[in-house]
């Protein structure tokens, strides 16, 4: 028997019974194997990781920082909508779950400003003010955060793309903030040349915010090939996989924050 991987035909995983017992892969499920085997390889090295950088914050007896995941919008918010309808907040909401899950794993503290779309306040009384008051006093009162704000872009024309993270004031957040530009860039977005960049001091967040924060828009709703791979499950969680390893990479080494 021989195995033939035909990247030409669109078949499910069979076995054709022939005269020379080919057995033939199907192109679109064998890449989404090597994807999922890729993630879960990812996976096990941000947990190997994680055990070893938490065995030297033991050692040196120093506080472990706190991630803190904030899914922008939510509830009667929707955010930026796409032509589809597809909703920014949802899309938040499924990157933001997907990194928790995936940092509860590895064993890193994680907190999220909103766990599902429920709205806190009826239509006649919500606040956007209000609800970025309450994510900020939320952040400001965990010791040892670093806060992660997710977010999709958006643009009246559809010729913008690319992931692109915005950063608060401080020598934390830049480094945190270019460490997750790169990684995003080489892991995913190859043909990205955005750069992060710091945050308009309009910015709310990452103004108010007394800890190391970033804003990253993952891509942009208005563009469609961004929007196809945000919609896909894989890719959100890639971008978990990302958003985590940059955490670590920036704030894993001596497991203590240096900010007040």
């Amino acid at each position: 028997m021989r195995g033939l991987f035909d990247f030409t035909r669109k078949i499910d995983y069979n076995r054709e019974h022939g005269s020379r017992g080919v057995v033939v892969l199907n192109r679109e499920k064998l890449l989404d194997g090597v994807l999922l085997l890729m993630l879960l390889g990812a996976a096990c090295l941000l947990v190997y990781t994680a055990m070893q950088l938490s065995a030297v914050s033991s050692e040196k007896g120093s506080a472990a920082p706190v991630l803190i995941i904030d899914p922008g919008h939510g509830g009667i918010d929707g955010g930026a909508i796409a032509f589809d309808g597809t909703k920014e907040s949802d899309i938040n909401l499924a990157i933001a779950l997907k990194l928790s899950e995936l940092a509860g794993f590895c064993g890193v503290q994680s907190v999220l400003t909103r766990t599902d779309d429920s709205a806190r306040t009826s239509y006649e009384a919500y606040s956007e003010h209000a609800d970025l008051v309450y994510r900020t006093e939320l952040a400001n009162s965990i010791q040892n955060g670093v806060f992660l704000s997710i977010h999709q872009n958006f643009y009246p024309t559809s010729q913008p793309s690319g992931a692109q993270v915005l950063y608060a004031p401080g020598e934390q957040s830049r480094q945190f903030a270019e460490a997750l530009q790169t990684l995003l860039v080489s892991q995913l977005q190859p043909s990205n040349r955005r750069l992060a960049e710091p945050a308009p001091k309009s910015l709310y967040l990452t103004a108010h915010v007394s800890c190391p924060a970033v804003l990253v828009e993952c891509g942009f709703l208005s563009n469609l090939t961004d929007l196809d791979q945000l919609r896909q499950d894989t890719f959100q969680s890639s971008l978990a996989v990302v958003l985590l390893g940059a955490y670590l990479r920036c704030f894993g080494q001596t497991r203590a924050l240096l900010c007040t």
